[in-house]
């Protein structure tokens, strides 16, 4: 079981930066591909990045690709979205999630993560 609590969310200006963070708890975190989701309203949740169990592999909504990027410390069992550039349609409630254990292969799809966080609002204004 794995429990994830995101933070760093704010309100923020057309091109500036915020940092995500998503503490996880229990003893396996190194073992889960973790991802992060959004969800603006009145639209489905979106992928938005992605980080294997390694730290091997990442992948990113081509939207965000060369703004965002995503990472993970296993000691302090926390991955992180480092998002610049910011833009309004970024404005949406940002999740983590956490895979099963050891996954192999990027995971993009919701359906394919076990654990969820409550998410934080990011809001981008102009």
């Amino acid at each position: 079981q794995v429990q994830l609590v995101e933070s760093g969310g704010g309100l923020v200006q057309v091109g500036g930066s915020l940092r995500l963070s998503c503490a996880a708890s229990g003893r396996t975190f190194s073992s889960y591909a973790m991802g992060w989701f959004r969800q603006a309203p009145g639209k489905e949740r979106e992928f938005v990045a992605y980080v294997s169990w390694s730290s091997g592999t990442t992948d990113y909504l081509d939207s965000v690709k060369g703004r965002f990027a995503i990472s993970r410390d296993n000691a302090e069992q926390t991955v992180y979205l480092q998002m610049n550039s910011l833009k309004p349609e970024d404005t949406a409630v940002y999740y983590c999630a956490a895979s099963a254990p050891y996954a192999r292969s990027v995971l993009t799809y919701s359906t394919e993560y076990l654990y969820w966080g409550q998410g934080t609002q990011v809001t981008v204004s102009s």
